[in-house]
């Protein structure tokens, strides 16, 4: 509901709207008001994009529900482009309304310069026109300045990232599904000054197969998940806070924002690859085919669990591997010399210290989660929290064949297949993954699959022969809360 006609204002004076003498007034509150055949009003926070002067006339640029937004009454149409035009009675007055509006939408912290990834091979590859049609076109009437680089080949993304002169910009942006957005933080937390640097607002446009981020993003205050509101999001310059998660295999470093799988996830991921020119309904299609031929693997996983889920798993005395945090250390009297390490090291945990738990195998799935959609139809982690410091944990040990198609792979748009009885759900901290063969063929391994590109590859896997980063062996993983900022629809 609008806010009392007794609001007081930062300015108001009379314009020309349609011909018609009115009173144009701007709130202490960030709203436009006026008369055009019934009060109007527009909330600069909102709805306002930008503005330009055309001759004696301004024009507002602007987002509003099903075209158009009557005071004291909301409209659930989606985000429409509509322009405003207001015709000051001087120039005085013209000049005024500038200066004022300009002070105001100076003061919400939007971002003025972006750095913009497009990935023109991702998904249908359709993020070109996404960002010609949509992007372009709104953050140009916003009056955002944009650099536009279009990724070349695998990690161009994170290479770019980690050299960029980041004084230069207010934000990064990721038109792609989530693997720019990945490269983009692996790249950041990779420079001499990742601390600084890893402050830099990363915005995500959905254009990409998966896009699990933008999904998360914008099911967090029930949006669609779509082109123009992500970008709108960004405009608006909110922000909020993600977790990263550190995964260490011997001195090799990866860092994962979205989430890691092993078995039945990641073979479903990685080897419907083959199918890719399918667009997303690739995943579905290969999905029948595995459940039908479903692998188990043998392994074992430790963990360290959240408060309130201590339950799970036997207890072990296993203890993990301390981290802490060496990055560009300068030696003092206190601190011997010692090799100078440049990049992000991973959060300061004294893993040797904590309550381990252990589940072994075998297993069907194992699926870490950061955020709560893995992709715009899979809400792999209702219970996922943006910056609570845990991963969630999403296990399957063992489910018939129908069982799982009919209570957990058909449940998974809504989040209910946590609730099966085949499934194990909880919350870690840490995480000690110790991948096996498979039970049935003892010649073949499995594939690690981290933010839906291949970490690990073992024997007799698909693609077996190509590098992978990390050998199919154990691993740690350990969370940093809160480390990314990423640009928000949360007000």
């Amino acid at each position: 509901m609008d806010r009392p006609e007794n609001t007081p204002h930062i300015f108001s004076e009379q314009v020309l709207v349609s011909g018609n003498i009115t009173p144009l007034t701007l709130t202490s509150d960030g709203r436009l008001r006026w008369t055009e055949g019934w009060q109007r009003c527009l909330t600069v926070k909102k709805d306002v994009l930008g503005f330009a002067t055309e001759g004696p006339k301004i024009r507002i640029r602007a987002v509003v529900q099903g075209g158009g937004k009557i005071c004291m009454f909301e409209s659930s149409g989606r985000p429409v482009r509509k322009d405003y035009v207001f015709e000051p009675l001087s120039e005085d007055s013209l000049r005024l309304w500038c200066e004022k509006l300009r002070e105001y939408i100076d003061s919400l912290g939007r971002p003025k310069r972006l750095f913009v990834f497009v990935n023109p091979f991702g998904g249908k590859k359709y993020a070109s026109k996404i960002f010609v049609d949509h992007v372009k076109a709104l953050l140009e009437d916003a009056d955002i300045q944009i650099t536009l680089q279009e990724t070349q080949y695998q990690l161009h993304a994170k290479e770019v990232a980690n050299s960029l002169d980041l004084s230069k910009y207010d934000g990064i942006v990721c038109v792609s599904g989530d693997g720019i957005l990945v490269e983009v933080v692996n790249g950041l937390l990779e420079r001499e000054d990742w601390d600084v640097a890893i402050k830099m607002p990363i915005g995500v446009v959905p254009a990409g197969t998966g896009n699990g981020m933008a999904k998360s993003l914008m099911d967090s205050v029930g949006d669609h998940c779509t082109a123009p509101n992500a970008v709108l999001a960004i405009i608006r310059g909110h922000k909020c806070s993600l977790d990263v998660a550190t995964i260490t295999q011997g001195e090799t470093k990866i860092f994962s924002v979205l989430m890691l799988a092993w078995g039945l996830v990641a073979d479903i991921d990685i080897e419907s690859e083959k199918y890719r020119w399918m667009g997303s309904a690739r995943i579905n299609f290969y999905a029948f085919q595995r459940i039908f031929h479903l692998r188990h693997y043998n392994g074992c996983v430790s963990f360290v669990p959240a408060p309130g889920f201590e339950a799970f798993g036997e207890s072990t005395n296993y203890q993990g591997i301390s981290t802490g945090k060496q990055a560009s250390c300068s030696p003092s009297e206190e601190e011997p010399v010692r090799v100078r390490h440049y990049g992000y090291q991973g959060p300061n945990i004294d893993l040797e210290n904590l309550d381990w738990r252990t589940i072994n195998g075998p297993f069907i799935s194992i699926w870490l989660h950061n955020v709560p959609w893995g992709g715009e139809d899979i809400m792999a982690a209702p219970d996922a929290k943006f910056s609570d410091g845990y991963l969630d944990l999403i296990l399957i040990k063992d489910c018939p064949p129908f069982s799982l198609l009919s209570s957990v792979m058909m449940k998974m748009n809504t989040g209910n297949h946590v609730r099966s009885p085949y499934v194990t759900y909880l919350k870690v901290k840490a995480f000690i993954l110790e991948p096996g063969l498979q039970t049935d063929d003892p010649t073949k391994e499995g594939i690690i699959d981290l933010d839906g590109e291949v970490l690990a590859r073992g024997r007799g896997t698909y693609k077996c022969d190509q590098k992978a980063p990390m050998a199919y062996d154990k691993l740690q993983i350990t969370v940093d809360q809160g480390l990314v900022t990423l640009f928000s629809p949360k007000v």
